[in-house]
């Protein structure tokens, strides 16, 4: 039986409308981009839905910086990092999808599970960056982590704001089917 593209749609869509904000502000959305590529991971079992869904993130970073004028201070050789960032969300997602069950004990799971690949994303993502950007030459890296950890909350958040949205939702389309306890 074939997969339904329609989660690849919607998780597409969710990520053009919001990449070209990191952090979101008054008028934009933070970037969903995190949250994309784990839901996949729960909703799309093929590699090959995360590959597509990685030339879309390459692909939208081109056009914002390219046509858009957004600022490529992130574009450097740890830019590749993303990959393993997003693949280390994407297989969260796998491993959640297969032990997954109809309960409010499997949501506490997912929300354990969303938070650790949540942290394994900003470890690789921006000690990547520190490693191989080339923007922080001669910094320790206990100064960096200094300079990153403003940061940090508004990463976990945006991307647990997206996901504890899509626990919401599944929730409330499958209430009926919940236990309490399996």
């Amino acid at each position: 039986m074939k997969q339904s593209v329609q989660p690849l749609i919607i998780l597409a869509v969710l990520m053009a409308a919001t990449r070209m904000h990191h952090f979101g502000s008054a008028l934009h959305f933070p970037d969903a981009s995190l949250a994309v590529f784990l839901l996949a991971g729960v909703l799309l079992t093929s590699p090959l839905w995360f590959v597509i869904l990685l030339a879309e993130a390459a692909a939208l970073d081109y056009v914002a910086i390219a046509q858009l004028g957004v600022d490529n201070y992130c574009m450097s050789p740890a830019y590749a990092f993303l990959i393993p960032t997003y693949g280390a969300l994407w297989l969260a997602g796998r491993y959640y999808a297969r032990i997954h069950q109809r309960s409010l004990q499997s949501l506490s799971i997912y929300a354990a599970i969303s938070f650790l690949a949540l942290n394994v994303a900003f470890v690789i993502s921006n000690g990547s960056f520190y490693l191989f950007s080339g923007r922080y030459p001669g910094m320790g890296v206990a100064e960096y982590c200094a300079e990153m950890l403003p940061i940090y909350l508004p990463y976990l958040t945006s991307g647990a704001l997206y996901l504890a949205c899509a626990a919401a939702i599944f929730a409330v389309f499958t209430s009926r089917s919940l236990t309490l306890a399996k």
